[in-house]
């Protein structure tokens, strides 16, 4: 089973369009050495040829030309994306659906009914794709243990529960449920291997850790270096928590939290914004997650488990 990353970085992608911090402009530039990425997303394939989306961001397209894996043209009208999965309604993870209106049948789309309720009514794109190729959705349910992928024969996937907040649109930003952000287990049953997917995670728990502790990778919340980074640049007055993300550093950063797993664990950052110094391949921020043994996702990455 492999998982290719489609895109690693936070909303608005790296340059972000309007962005002038010391990294889109050092990159536009090409002062610093540092790689662009696309808005996170990635696909897991058993057999390389049909594939599970995991989250459609506004860079699907671009994604899609990227990865020609992923185009198999095996008739005149084709994609190897068989079935799509939405980890939250976060406008970085739902847009690219539109992107998808030509598909010739509905959709085939794994949510939480919570997503599905945000994406009906806050930002209603099931609404609007009723118009086009419409969606089959497919409810996931938080109780059932791992689940079959409808089209992927030998792939099941464990919804997991974060804690963490739903969309600025959804009515409940401030009072959040259950099943409005997910992280996910991807099971191999091949090689009994697990992969965990987290790219918006807000707060750690020793359950979390438990069940990464029994994956072979994990890839997980990378958006922000420190807890002030935005408050700091001027751009939020909000702190990374509070946005609902887990910072990398200080105490009960993710490095500390990374370091309590076993070192048989592969461990990857991912969905990375545009104002953190890890994206910068030769900054000391970068080689303390280098010192602790954990990676930094990019675009075209390769992971197989």
């Amino acid at each position: 089973m492999r998982i290719r990353v489609l895109g690693s970085s936070a909303g608005g992608g790296f340059p972000q369009w309007n962005c002038n911090c010391a990294n889109c402009d050092g990159l536009r530039r090409g002062s610093i050495k540092a790689k662009a990425r696309t808005q996170s997303s990635i696909a897991v394939t058993v057999n390389g040829a049909d594939w599970l989306l995991v989250n459609a961001s506004p860079d699907i397209l671009a994604q899609i030309q990227a990865n020609p894996e992923l185009q198999p043209a095996r008739t005149t009208r084709d994609s190897g994306i068989a079935a799509l999965l939405l980890m939250d309604a976060q406008i970085d993870h739902v847009t690219g659906l539109l992107m998808l209106r030509e598909c010739q049948k509905p959709l085939p789309l794994l949510a939480t009914p919570e997503v599905f309720s945000d994406i009906a009514e806050g930002f209603p794109i099931t609404k609007i794709l009723s118009h086009y190729c419409g969606v089959n959705a497919l409810p996931l349910r938080l109780d059932a243990g791992f689940l079959p992928v409808p089209g992927l024969d030998g792939m099941a996937v464990l919804p997991v529960v974060l804690s963490s907040k739903p969309p600025p649109y959804s009515q409940f930003r401030e009072c959040p449920r259950p099943g409005d952000n997910i992280g996910l287990v991807i099971d191999n049953p091949a090689t009994g291997q697990r992969a965990f997917y987290a790219p918006g995670l807000g707060e750690m728990t020793p359950e979390l850790l438990a069940l990464m502790a029994e994956c072979a990778v994990v890839l997980v919340d990378g958006t922000f270096w420190t807890e002030d980074e935005m408050q700091r640049l001027g751009f939020s007055s909000k702190g990374a928590r509070q946005i609902g993300h887990l910072p990398q550093s200080g105490a009960g950063g993710m490095i500390e939290q990374l370091a309590t797993l076993p070192t048989s664990v592969r461990k990857i950052l991912i969905h990375i914004n545009n104002t953190n110094p890890i994206l910068r391949e030769d900054s000391a921020e970068r080689a303390v997650l280098t010192a602790h043994g954990i990676e930094v996702a990019f675009d075209g990455m390769d992971i197989a488990f």
